[in-house]
């Protein structure tokens, strides 16, 4: 069996394809040869070591995917040889089998693909957290959404967009201004250096936004706080990229409520993991919510998936296909 390890903390040259030996499902596991696995920033965070730091190298990177059950370990009923599931959490999904919780494993509906199944579930139920729990978007108000073409961010906005909410997106080229207008964004700012606060008071009047949406880094935090309005909401994501530094709670403006949204703590049960799943599985099926694949690459070729992710070029989901 083919796998993609790290070797060691580093760039994409500490990964290598290699012969790994087949696993066995366990009591409460199920084998599943694997159709498409996702590449997220969290599987470069785990790379850089700032995750999975317990785990002994080499490791199976990959955490998201999708496909078909082959075998199934004593005590697993919710699923069966032959079912088509995808996972947003198992750790060690860059492979083509892999020995993965039942519990963690959800249906995939006969009209969805596998690709377009293992492309939604990590950035789709962050998005649907982010839209829905950590700030529940009302009609009317107005959000600033980071990373605008990024796989998150489409997926936010269409989300956003879906309660009535309208959208300023930014993006860091002007090539990405239509994809991520096509989300659904009404406005989008072309932005590499943070200097997008003032275009966004613009657009609102002096108001600021109700919501932002950022993990974008350190470089945008500042622009963030200045975007917001009066008991504004901010929304702070994605670790690899580094925090904002020490935070004066009392030198925070407009009495602003500031937070790290996980979308672990929005879905902590099975239960909650297949209803939110299925809700985005409906919302793609009624046509609500389009997902974009923005690569697709061969298992070998990882380490070119992340180097590709890393250069911020790339738009919508990034896929591999062992």
């Amino acid at each position: 069996m083919k796998a993609v390890v790290m070797t060691r903390k580093g760039g994409p040259e500490v990964m290598e394809f290699v012969e790994r030996p087949e696993p066995v499902p366990g009591p409460g596991q199920a084998l599943v040869e694997i159709a498409a696995a996702g590449v997220n920033f969290m599987d470069i965070g785990v790379r850089h070591g700032i995750a999975w730091t317990e785990m002994l190298d080499p490791k199976i990177l990959g955490v998201e995917g999708a496909g078909r059950v082959v075998s199934v370990g004593d005590g697993v009923g919710n699923v069966r040889l032959g079912d088509r599931v995808a996972w947003v959490y198992a750790p060690g999904s860059y492979t083509e089998r892999a020995a993965i919780p039942a519990d963690a494993l959800v249906p995939i509906p006969d009209e969805i693909d596998d690709r377009t199944a293992a492309a939604v579930m990590m950035q789709g139920l962050t998005a649907s957290h982010f839209a829905t729990d950590f700030y529940p978007v009302q009609p009317g108000d107005i959000a600033l959404v980071h990373a605008a073409a990024g796989g998150v961010g489409l997926l936010l906005s269409q989300i956003i967009k879906l309660r009535g909410g309208h959208v300023i997106g930014r993006v860091s080229s002007a090539d990405k201004v239509a994809i991520a207008k096509e989300a659904g964004a009404d406005h989008v700012i072309v932005d590499t250096e943070g200097q997008f606060a003032e275009e966004v008071l613009r657009l609102t009047g002096g108001e600021g936004v109700h919501v932002v949406y950022d993990g974008s880094g350190p470089k945008t935090f500042q622009g963030s706080l200045d975007a917001l309005r009066r008991s504004g909401t901010f929304c702070w994501y994605g670790p690899v990229l580094g925090g904002p530094g020490p935070i004066d709670i009392m030198q925070l403006p407009k009495s602003i409520k500031i937070g790290y949204a996980i979308f672990f703590d929005h879905i902590h049960t099975p239960e909650l993991l297949r209803s939110r799943s299925i809700r985005l599985f409906d919302w793609i099926i009624e046509g609500k919510l389009k997902i974009r694949i923005g690569g697709e690459y061969p298992l070998a070729d990882a380490a070119n998936a992340h180097a590709d992710m890393e250069s911020r070029m790339t738009t919508g989901k990034l896929l591999l296909v062992p």
